[in-house]
C-alpha cells in the first residue's frame, strides 16, 4: 500500500449522510457515532490545512414527490412519514459556516446537485469520502466520483452499513477499484505532514 499524499488545497472531505434519521439507524460493523466522531476528527483536521469540507444530507418536499419511487423488491426505510427535523444534520458535526452543504434527492450526492461544479470551483481533484451507509450512499458517490475523474480516499472506519456484509462487499470489493481505502490514522498522519 503506497503512502497516502494529499494537498489539502485540493482536496475536499465528502460526508454523507450524517443526518438525524440515518445516524439513528443500526449499523455495522461500527455504530454511528463512530462514524460521525471519526468524520469530525478529518473534518477539523482537513479545515485546519485549509481544505474543503461538504456536508451531504438527503432529503424531500414535505409531500415526497421529489423522491425516487421506483418498485422494488425491498422497502425504503424512508416511506411514509418522516419526523421533524430528520433530514437535519446532527449537531456532533460542528457545521462552519465556510462548509458547503448539499441537499440531494436519490442516494448519490452527484446527480442533479451542484457538486461537481463546487468541487470544480475550489479547484478539487481529491475527495475523501465517509459516510452511512457504505454500500448505499457513499458508494453511489463514489461511482459518480469515479466517472468524473475524482481521485478518491474512502476512510473505512468513518463509514458503515445495515450489515458488516454490505459494507464488507464494497471496501473490499468495490472501492480498491475506484481510489484507494484508509484508515481516520491514514489521512490524519497524511494531514500532520503538511507543513
Amino acid at each position: 500500500m503506497a503512502d497516502l499524499v494529499l494537498d489539502p488545497a485540493t482536496t475536499a472531505l465528502v460526508a454523507i449522510d450524517l443526518q438525524n434519521a440515518v445516524v439513528a439507524m443500526a449499523t455495522e460493523p461500527r455504530l454511528p457515532g463512530v462514524v460521525v466522531h471519526n468524520t469530525v476528527r478529518l473534518a477539523d483536521a482537513l479545515r485546519a490545512k485549509g481544505g474543503t469540507v461538504v456536508w451531504v444530507r438527503v432529503a424531500s418536499a414535505p409531500d415526497g414527490r421529489d423522491m425516487l419511487k421506483p418498485l422494488t423488491d425491498a422497502p425504503s426505510p424512508w416511506s411514509g412519514a418522516r419526523p421533524a427535523g430528520w433530514a437535519e444534520l446532527v449537531a456532533e458535526l460542528g457545521v462552519q459556516p465556510h462548509d458547503h452543504v448539499l441537499t440531494k434527492k436519490q442516494w448519490g450526492a452527484f446527480y442533479g446537485t451542484d457538486l461537481d461544479l463546487q468541487l470544480r470551483r475550489r479547484g478539487i481533484t481529491t475527495i475523501v469520502l465517509t459516510g452511512i451507509a457504505t454500500c448505499m450512499g457513499v458508494e453511489s458517490t463514489a461511482r459518480s466520483a469515479f466517472e468524473h475523474g475524482y481521485q478518491q480516499v474512502f476512510v473505512e472506519d468513518a463509514m458503515a452499513s445495515r450489515t458488516a456484509a454490505e459494507h464488507g462487499h464494497t471496501i473490499g470489493h468495490i472501492f480498491p477499484r475506484l481510489g484507494r481505502v484508509r484508515s481516520t490514522a491514514d489521512v490524519l498522519a497524511a494531514l500532520a505532514d503538511i507543513r
